[in-house]
């Protein structure tokens, strides 16, 4: 035995490793640059926050890794986020950079149950874009804030040279007041717990699509770009006691789903069928091969509502101009825990893993 073998205590069997106390301090995906996948809110985003991020940040709020952090200052319960807007093209169906901008961070704090107060808007702009460009973006981003309740209250401007952006980029920051008796976050998901969206999914996702390659699929598609502050008011309005929110923007419903599973150690079944998808959206998907679950959303939410508040809280989304196609498409399971699987109308079952990536990059 060598000089160097470490021994157990009180005996003459050496220290055997442990690999499931191993720790990598990089990506384990063997990915020595940045891919565009790093950035789909997928595997390839959670292991970039998991290995790099969160070690070299530390503390127990980033812990949390939510929509925004819930933070206690002076007594106040505060929800805070912060997010950045890169989507191409500038303007779409249904909205802009601008009123993702703004509806974005303000869906973030909505997650947490706060209604947003204030927010900080930092412009990026390439040179040579045009002025009327960032007129446009800034109009819009404007009239967002004031149809969410919310002012923007500090920004900041930096300019790029030209070739080193695309035209204009945005990041916002908000806070936001959490109500007494929240307490929105996936670990309090249990089994029994109903889960409900509030309404058609992968619209955003399609829309962008639509105008970025030129396609069309016989009806116009709009964004469904929108603040969810009231939404979430007149769920709350029903009972606090909502267990988790969760608006599924990149790696869209399947994403949102597989992350809360992790979090909470529950499983998760869902009817396929219940799934909302406007036949526009199911049409691009099939000509393009896509899966609704993973497309982008901008305007819909995921809630985990405890079974006995189910119907009431169904009912007052469905009562919302946001909520209006609201429906019940799952529940969770002490089975299959960290697991999402979805019954298919021909009465099989398969996984709904989370992705790797973006099915279609540069959304939000």
């Amino acid at each position: 035995m060598s000089e160097t073998t470490q021994l157990l205590p009180g005996t003459t069997e050496p220290v055997r490793p442990d690999p499931a106390a191993w720790t990598c301090p990089a990506p384990l995906r063997d990915y020595p640059r940045i891919v565009m996948g790093h950035g789909g809110g997928g595997a390839l985003s959670a292991e970039l926050v998991e290995h790099i991020f969160a070690p070299a940040f530390g503390g127990e709020t980033l812990a949390q890794l939510g929509d925004s952090a819930a933070v206690t200052l002076a007594g106040a319960r505060l929800a805070f986020s912060t997010d950045s807007y890169v989507v191409r093209p500038l303007f779409f169906p249904g909205g802009s950079i601008g009123d993702l901008a703004v509806n974005g961070t303000v869906n973030d704090l909505a997650m947490r149950g706060a209604r947003a107060a204030y927010l900080s808007c930092g412009f990026i702009l390439e040179e040579g874009v045009e002025m009327s460009v960032v007129a446009r973006v800034a109009e819009a981003l404007g009239a967002a804030a004031r149809a969410a309740g919310v002012e923007v209250a500090t920004g900041d401007t930096k300019v790029v040279e030209s070739g080193h952006g695309d035209g204009v980029f945005l990041n916002t920051a908000g806070i936001g007041l959490i109500p007494p008796g929240v307490d929105l976050r996936p670990q309090r998901v249990v089994p029994g717990d109903v889960v409900v969206v509030s309404g058609d999914i992968g619209v955003h996702g399609v829309a962008i699509m639509s105008v970025r390659e030129g396609l069309e699929f016989g009806v116009e598609i709009e964004s469904d770009c929108a603040a969810l502050g009231e939404l979430v008011d007149a769920m709350l309005a029903v009972t606090p006691d909502l267990h988790v929110l969760r608006d599924p923007t990149r790696g869209g419903l399947a994403a949102a789903l597989n992350e809360i599973a992790t979090a909470s150690g529950t499983g998760i079944v869902i009817q396929e069928r219940a799934v909302p998808v406007p036949p526009g959206v199911a049409n691009a998907c099939a000509i393009l091969g896509l899966d609704p679950m993973y497309v982008a959303n901008e305007g819909k939410l995921v809630a985990f509502v405890p079974r006995e508040h189910a119907d009431a809280v169904l009912g007052a989304m469905r009562s919302h101009r946001l909520g209006a196609n609201a429906a019940v498409i799952g529940e969770v399971v002490a089975d299959h825990p960290t697991m999402v699987v979805a019954r298919t109308g021909l009465g099989g079952t398969r996984v709904v893993d989370l992705p790797i990536g973006e099915q279609l990059p540069r959304i939000c």
